[in-house]
């Protein structure tokens, strides 16, 4: 009996695939990630425990940048909840792959750097990141999941795993703040 009710249970996780970006293809308006990460934005959002209970908000602050050769950097500060702060340092470098950009995306607490996947509106990542949980770093894989709504907002869906199964999720909308003319 374990042992069928092991093999069900692998049988269901290996079956939850994942949704392939290439369906938003065609979706508008068009995303270039060097245009909506350039300059200041912001971002507002909550994270649930696997039960689908918020158990935290936060707010970010972030700024992009992008250097001559096409590298892109967007710095972000968290403040949550409990007015803990934390950093996040994101490194956008582009690989031309038949005539078509893309990125390799690392940040200063993921494990390695990881390619990133646009189609149409939909910006989509998957990586290891390393999180303080009670004291220790902990290592959870996040599947990330971006939607360019218009010009300026984007949300975010995130699903934290460990161990194969979903331990948390995170819900954001990131707003592109309106550059300010210094004429």
């Amino acid at each position: 009996m374990k042992k069928l009710i092991l093999t069900t249970l692998s049988f269901l996780l290996i079956s939850c695939g994942s949704i392939d970006i290439n369906v938003y293809k065609d979706n508008k308006p068009k995303l270039d990630l060097k245009t909506f990460f350039t300059g200041d934005l912001t971002a507002h959002g909550i994270i649930k425990d696997r039960s689908g209970q918020v158990i935290r908000y936060f707010n970010v602050e972030m700024n992009g940048q992008w250097s001559e050769e096409g590298i892109g950097t967007l710095a972000e500060k968290f403040v949550f909840d409990d007015e803990s702060i934390e950093y996040r340092t994101w490194t956008f470098t582009p690989i031309v792959k038949n005539k078509t950009t893309q990125y390799l995306a690392k940040a200063n607490d993921t494990v390695e750097p990881v390619g990133i996947s646009i189609a149409g509106n939909a910006f989509f990542m998957n990586y290891d990141l390393l999180i303080d949980y009670q004291g220790e770093k902990l290592q959870v894989r996040i599947e990330d999941k971006m939607y360019l709504v218009n010009q300026t907002v984007m949300i975010n869906e995130s699903t934290m795993i460990k161990y194969g199964l979903d331990v948390g999720f995170i819900t954001l909308t990131i707003i592109k703040q309106a550059s300010v003319d210094a004429s």
